[in-house]
């Protein structure tokens, strides 16, 4: 469900350096690992109907940190239905390879299943959304807060 951007604290992400902008990679890392910059990203993809790709992304994150095989099994068929299958219901653009990849690898789910497909949808944000987020009057309403 999509949602606006709710009053951040002050403490969320810093503000970013002249430098840091230039260098879009590590601001959409910095980005990504603050979850009020997420929260910022989040409503911006959903104003793009795109939010599927953070969803993902984040579903994969907190998949790798998974310590029982149970609940490998369990987690990678919830993210492979959710997700990456064709016609899910909040389906990531990958590539047939890809997700030839992913189904493979399901056969024997580990940390790493998922990662060519997150590192696609990572790059897929960081090149072709993120940019346009810098420019949106949601990052400029997450810099007012920092």
């Amino acid at each position: 469900m999509c949602r606006g951007l709710a009053a951040l604290p002050s403490t969320c992400i810093e503000r970013p350096s002249a430098e840091d902008t230039l260098q879009g990679g590590q601001l959409f890392e910095k980005l990504l690992a603050n979850k009020h910059g997420v929260a910022a990203f989040r409503a911006f993809l959903c104003s793009e109907f795109s939010e599927e790709n953070i969803d993902f992304w984040l579903a994969c994150e907190d998949y790798k940190n998974t310590k029982t095989s149970s609940k490998l099994m369990l987690k990678a068929q919830k993210i492979y239905d959710d997700f990456v299958k064709v016609q899910a219901p909040k389906e990531v653009n990958l590539d047939s390879l890809t997700r030839v990849i992913v189904t493979r690898n399901l056969t024997n789910p580990n940390n790493s299943c998922f990662q060519v497909a997150q590192e696609r949808t990572y790059s897929l944000m960081e090149k072709d959304s993120f940019p346009r987020f810098l420019k949106s009057n949601l990052f400029f309403d997450l810099l007012k807060y920092i």
